[in-house]
């Protein structure tokens, strides 16, 4: 039971390695994702302030105003940045919040099942192959292609008395 646990501890899909690679994949793309948009911040940063002292201007009121259209727009790059880090914080936080329902999901099916084999293994014929489970368990082997276990036959083991 307890090797069963660990298996089935991840939930339904933690054996399941394309899912993990999706998982990395995104995890990757959103913080490849973060770092550009900072070195865009940072860039038209530079390039604002080095294009504010390379003007002259005739008045000061023409430097105010260059400067506010300057730092408005270094504002609006900033709220775009912000809205999409809290699009991708949100949208890991529900894949979190699905991941943590599925464990919690299996944690039940599998104390279900549990309570189960406690309850049927005292039926099971002595002369049955399945009435010893730990040995059932180890003579079993999981199938990659098919995704299931691959149980042995029960077999009944008649002893004949003299």
């Amino acid at each position: 039971l307890q090797m069963l646990e660990q298996q089935v501890g991840g939930g339904e899909q933690a054996q399941n390695k394309d899912l993990k690679e999706k998982h990395k994949r995104r995890k990757k793309y959103a913080d490849e994702r973060r770092l550009q948009l900072v070195a865009a911040l940072q860039e038209s940063n530079e390039n604002s302030s080095e294009q504010a002292l390379l003007n002259v201007y005739d008045s000061i009121q023409e430097e105010v105003q260059a400067k506010s259209k300057m730092l408005e727009k270094v504002q609006e790059k900033l709220r775009a940045a912000e809205t999409e880090i809290k699009d991708l914080q949100l949208e890991f936080g529900l894949e979190k919040m699905d991941y943590l329902s599925t464990i919690r999901h299996q944690e039940r099916d599998l104390m279900l099942c549990q309570q189960l084999l406690g309850q049927v293994q005292s039926l099971i014929r002595r002369d049955c192959s399945y009435s010893n489970l730990e040995r059932t368990r180890r003579e079993s082997v999981w199938d990659e292609e098919s995704s299931c276990w691959k149980i042995p036959e029960s077999v009944i083991q008649k002893t004949h008395r003299p």
